[in-house]
């Protein structure tokens, strides 16, 4: 599966990261997003303008959001 790791980037470059990454790959993938709220808000943001969905990779780490058609 392939997967977007966002740890160590910088919340003004992950729109860009984020988008190219959901529009240039094929469902189901893997977004890396850490425990920063503002990242997570910046990815779901993107998700939902493309009709994404997603869930927690597991229900102990909220760091990590398989992304699969809606």
């Amino acid at each position: 599966m392939k997967t977007l790791d966002l740890h160590g980037a910088y919340h003004s470059s992950a729109e860009i990261l984020v988008e190219n990454f959901v529009l240039l790959n094929i469902t189901p993938f893997k977004i890396i997003t850490g425990n920063s709220t503002r990242m997570k808000e910046l990815v779901f943001q993107i998700l939902d303008r493309h009709d994404f969905k997603y869930y927690p990779e597991n229900y102990t780490n909220f760091g990590a959001f398989v992304v699969i058609n809606k």
